[in-house]
């Protein structure tokens, strides 16, 4: 059985889905009083976590926001252990640029090849699940709703690969390629990114039989 969160721990998941809310924002996603969320809040500030910053109105007392620090975002699941962003400066300052890309295009390559083995043979609605299961497991944090006209939009509120794609832009283009190989008969479209500054990276995947 999956161990309920804390408090503490749904006040990071609120701001790492949001990006930087307000008291009333928070008071949106919780039933505990506001003096409790407050000194949760304090809390994380003290260890680091969170940042707050005071904005001023035309009218009434300044009010606060909050946001993850840097050390915040660090508590959510990554995978720079497996691809660290130093190991491929090492490959640029030695072989190119162009080294580096090769080494992400591998990457993007196989990961192609596994969607495609994990959904071969499904329906487009159980491959998009089955692909929204896969990333959320990597730690992307995925939602995913379905639209009318049977097109999907998927959200990831998490980029495991962060200091890596921050200093590669290779990267997001080939979460893209990786989406659009994976459902080759879908028009993929990319609406944000976060290394963009975006709260979120998100899709719109077309119903194939609709394209």
């Amino acid at each position: 059985m999956k161990k309920k969160a804390t408090a503490k721990e749904q006040l990071l998941l609120v701001l790492k889905k949001e990006n930087e809310c307000g008291m009333k924002d928070f008071m949106k996603h919780f039933t505990i009083s506001e003096i409790a969320i407050r000194r949760h809040l304090r809390e994380l500030i003290t260890r680091g976590f969170v940042e707050e910053r005071s904005v001023k109105q035309e009218i009434g007392r300044p009010f606060h926001k909050y946001k993850l620090t840097t050390l915040g975002h660090r508590t959510f699941p990554n995978q720079d252990n497996k691809l660290p962003s130093e190991i491929l400066s090492d490959i640029e300052s030695t072989l190119g640029r162009e080294a580096v890309s090769k080494v992400l295009k591998q990457r993007r390559d196989r990961e192609v090849t596994t969607y495609q083995s994990e959904i071969s043979g499904k329906p487009f609605d159980e491959q998009i699940k089955k692909i929204a299961d896969i990333q959320d497991s990597e730690g992307y944090m995925v939602e995913w709703t379905k639209n009318q006209d049977g097109s999907y939009e998927i959200i990831n509120y998490n980029c495991p690969i962060y200091s890596i794609a921050s200093s590669y832009n290779e990267v997001c283009e080939n979460e893209k390629e990786v989406l659009q190989k994976t459902f080759p008969n879908s028009n993929v479209i990319s609406h944000s990114r976060i290394v963009d500054g975006k709260k979120n990276c998100s899709w719109t995947i077309s119903n194939p039989k609709a394209t």
